[in-house]
């Protein structure tokens, strides 16, 4: 079967699962064991490895690097910008401490983290300068709502953001009521960050153990995590429009993670998540964590 792909307003084709590395090159796993599997992911197709400068204050991207050494060519890196980076010539200057640690000469995709004080506007033009010195491919965005991503369109280099970075997941859909319709609407691709809710504690394992979920994954023979996956990524309106980027650092988790890229649900098991866990009739801040 092929794999959903997300198409960028280029038409570059992306995998709809990636690889996350919040975690990553903070001592918690032996760095080798890291290392390999982010390689182990490539050779499964997670072709997007998504990391920040904030990950382990720059261990994450240094563990990257060190996976891409032999593979650059294989992955679509994508890695964020801390908004405290504030002027032109601090965002520069973080740009390029990434490039060090990720052992590149480019980034593909660069994005602002959050939103900062400095004005949206400013940030896109020097991710524009940025791209025009060839130090990056493309530029977006992570954790901005409605309204900081209608102001951003109204920018001069907005509307050549690529995509928005934000928290998605079977029991945070609040972005269903505006945001992601919008960027449907731009022909903009969601990049969903924690789709497995590994950040929710005791609720993720509540989660986890709900029995909509669990029962469709035994009738699939499943993982509820490959379930999870498979919901976010479903298409909408017509089209694949989500990649995943779940954090994954054993190689059963990622292959769990690589076959849940050819999983479709049907029309029942999705009208089933939808009563358990139903979308928001209203607008809800945006969730964030």
């Amino acid at each position: 079967m092929d794999i959903p792909h997300v198409r960028l307003p280029d038409g570059t084709l992306l995998p709809a699962i990636g690889q996350g590395t919040w975690h990553l090159g903070e001592g918690r796993k032996a760095r080798r064991d890291e290392v390999d599997a982010l390689i182990h992911g490539l050779d499964r197709g997670l072709k997007v490895i998504d990391t920040a400068e904030m990950y382990g204050n720059g261990g994450s991207e240094e563990v990257v690097g060190e996976a891409l050494k032999q593979r650059r060519d294989d992955a679509f890196l994508v890695t964020k910008m801390l908004p405290g980076n504030t002027g032109h010539n601090n965002i520069v200057s973080a740009c390029e401490r990434s490039l060090r640690r990720l052992q590149t000469d480019v980034i593909d995709l660069y994005l602002l983290h959050w939103r900062g004080a400095y004005p949206l506007e400013a940030v896109m033009e020097s991710f524009g300068h940025l791209r025009d010195e060839g130090k990056i491919r493309y530029f977006g965005v992570s954790n901005l709502d409605i309204g900081d991503m209608k102001e951003l369109r109204g920018t001069q280099l907005g509307r050549e953001c690529v995509t928005n970075q934000v928290l998605y997941h079977l029991a945070s859909r609040g972005i269903e009521f505006s945001l992601r319709p919008s960027m449907a609407r731009w022909e903009m691709p969601l990049m969903a960050y924690s789709p497995l809710a590994q950040h929710m504690g005791k609720s993720h394992q509540s989660l986890h153990r709900d029995s909509v979920l669990t029962d469709i994954a035994a009738h699939r023979n499943a993982s509820v995590e490959q379930i999870l996956l498979a919901w976010v990524i479903r298409p909408y309106q017509g089209h694949h429009t989500t990649l995943a980027i779940p954090k994954a650092t054993s190689i059963e988790h990622i292959d769990d993670n690589a076959d849940a890229m050819t999983m479709v649900l049907t029309d029942h098991e999705l009208a089933l998540l939808d009563e358990a866990f139903p979308a928001p009739k209203q607008k809800v801040p945006l969730d964030l964590i």
